[in-house]
């Protein structure tokens, strides 16, 4: 086992005492200092040790002090620490037992050499309860500041309070409200750190190896780690890592297979497409031909008939595959086949499915497209970013859209995060994470219409789902700003083929909430909040008791 230790200069002797013993049982010992009896500051050296346990480079830490107390209350400082001082047996086996402590803090000024040895064997042995004591140290983890907030934040408070007022307002927001966009989800806190990293200061216009600056060769391993990450997990011929934002991967996307004014085959926008698949709106449509296809009236599925007739008929340069408010699975080998058929290429638009894909939940479009674009926040859950995969034949034309036609110097820093992002998304828990996503949805939606509302397609195969409330006379246009105001953050859309209501939908997603630690009995609890708050209106009784709601369960699960 390996185990970092630090003390300061009350503490050298007794540390010394425990590393030679520790050393003697055969524990690789990482003594972190102080190396004599000359005054020091403790939390030097306090932090030093925590800092190897939570970052993994150590599999335990003992501190020592005088007291104790000041190492304790330093090493808990570290997110991921849960330090314990003791000074009795049954202390340091309690810590363990109950508190699964990884830091264990020795009071010199208390403790004899003899039994700082008792304690230490005693904790090593000891192996943490869990059951309900696990539910108690997650309450602690989803508590404790995330390091973006801790490292950044002190300093912002000196140069520029109002910003840093502003930050913590948005964590106020954050904590006190129910994000269900289906775009928006909780982040691992290694992502803050490294989107805040040094790479921020790096100008590096080109791609790995050929750069148009200098000083380029940890960026260029950093690019290339999360080139070689993305194909991985996507198991695609190539990566580009990157584009600024999904948006400027479609546009790299129609650069590298289109000429201006061929045309685009995409999903209309009211019938759960995005907008830059071919709407006026968008650069897309005013740069190429916009062809739309939808979805069945009966069953409000795609149209895979329609789409094959409309593709035979104007033979489109592109069709596009993906959506933005589409719950169910999308036959990627279809549309294959009806490219094909028409002699267009294949471009998948992924954004909502890329995590969902990454954990094989949703079919993977690899084998089927020339081209699949991405964000990488949304399911990946990483950075706000986007992502280019496509085949060996595409590469160098997607390579050149991106840089030098659509964008300039890539971020690095946020390149670097989405390298981080991408090797969360290869572990077996991003799986799991993900089917409790899905649960979720599933189970809000079938909530959401035992109370009466319809949902679109009849549930979702997703994170996302649309509820039809028009149908209960509600203008979507108008209720989520009900909904906001009580704390429930939900995106209005068109329902397809509505004629009451332009917009007569709310599009509900789960990723924040599972992130958050909610399960399906929580999804009961949110339906019924957004049933209330939708049927009773701008009412300010029952929009108070909605935000009680809203914040009771906010308190059960604090976000960052």
């Amino acid at each position: 086992m390996t185990i970092a230790m630090g003390s300061d200069h009350a503490g050298f002797a007794l540390k010394k005492h425990v590393a030679e013993y520790l050393a003697k049982q055969c524990h690789d010992v990482k003594d972190m200092g102080t190396f004599s009896l000359e005054s020091v500051d403790y939390t030097d050296y306090g932090l030093a040790a925590a800092r190897a346990v939570a970052e993994g480079r150590a599999d335990g830490g003992i501190l020592v002090c005088y007291s104790g107390i000041g190492m304790s209350i330093a090493a808990n400082k570290v997110r991921g620490i849960r330090a314990a001082l003791c000074r009795d047996r049954e202390s340091a086996r309690l810590s363990r037992f109950h508190n699964d402590a990884n830091v264990l803090v020795l009071a010199a000024g208390f403790t004899q050499p003899r039994e700082a040895e008792e304690f230490v064997d005693v904790w090593l042995a000891t192996e943490f309860e869990g059951g309900r004591h696990e539910r108690r140290i997650g309450k602690i983890s989803s508590y404790e500041t995330p390091g973006f907030w801790s490292y950044h934040g002190t300093r912002t408070a000196e140069v520029d309070p109002a910003v840093k007022q502003l930050m913590e307002r948005e964590r106020e927001r954050l904590n006190s409200t129910l994000a269900l966009v289906a775009s928006e989800g909780i982040v691992d806190t290694s992502i803050f750190e490294t989107t805040g990293s040094l790479f921020t200061l790096k100008y590096a216009e080109g791609y790995p190896g050929d750069r148009l600056y200098p000083g380029c060769q940890v960026v260029d391993e950093v690019e290339t780690l999360a080139r070689e990450r993305a194909r991985t997990l996507f198991g695609a011929d190539h990566a580009n890592v990157q584009p600024y934002s999904g948006t400027q991967a479609n546009m790299a996307a129609y650069f590298a297979l289109l000429e201006p004014g061929q045309k685009i085959l995409g999903m209309r926008f009211d019938h759960g497409g995005h907008p830059t698949h071919g709407d006026p709106s968008t650069f897309a449509g005013r740069l190429y031909g916009s062809l739309m296809y939808g979805v069945r009236k009966e069953t409000e599925l795609i149209d895979y008939e329609a789409v094959e007739r409309l593709a035979t008929k104007e033979r489109p340069g592109i069709i596009v595959a993906g959506g933005s408010a589409y719950s169910r699975f999308i036959d990627f080998a279809r549309f294959r086949s009806i490219a094909d058929s028409c002699g267009a290429r294949l471009m998948v638009d992924m954004a909502h499915l890329s995590g969902i894909v990454a954990a094989g939940i949703h079919p993977s479009p690899v084998p089927f497209a020339d081209i699949i674009t991405s964000t990488t926040h949304k399911t990946l859950l990483g950075p706000r970013g986007g992502l280019i995969l496509s085949r060996k034949e595409h590469a160098k034309a997607v390579d050149d859209a991106v840089f030098p036609i659509v964008q300039g110097g890539p971020l690095m820093h946020v390149i670097a995060a989405k390298a981080t992002c991408f090797s969360l998304a290869l572990r077996p828990e991003f799986k799991e994470f993900h089917s409790r996503v899905i649960d979720n949805a599933r189970v809000l939606a079938a909530e959401l219409e035992k109370l009466g509302h319809r949902i679109l397609t009849g549930g979702t195969d997703t994170h996302l789902f649309v509820a039809d409330i028009g149908r209960a006379g509600v203008d979507a246009s108008v209720a989520w700003k009900w909904l906001e105001d009580a704390g429930l953050l939900v995106n209005a859309c068109a329902v397809p083929f509505d004629t009451k209501f332009e917009v007569g939908g709310i599009r509900i997603g789960t990723l924040s909430v599972t992130g958050r630690g909610m399960e399906k009995d929580e999804m009961g609890e949110i339906a019924r909040l957004i049933d209330a708050c939708v049927r009773r209106g701008a009412a300010p009784s029952e929009n108070a008791r909605v935000r009680a709601g809203v914040k009771e369960l906010c308190a059960r699960f604090p976000t960052y």
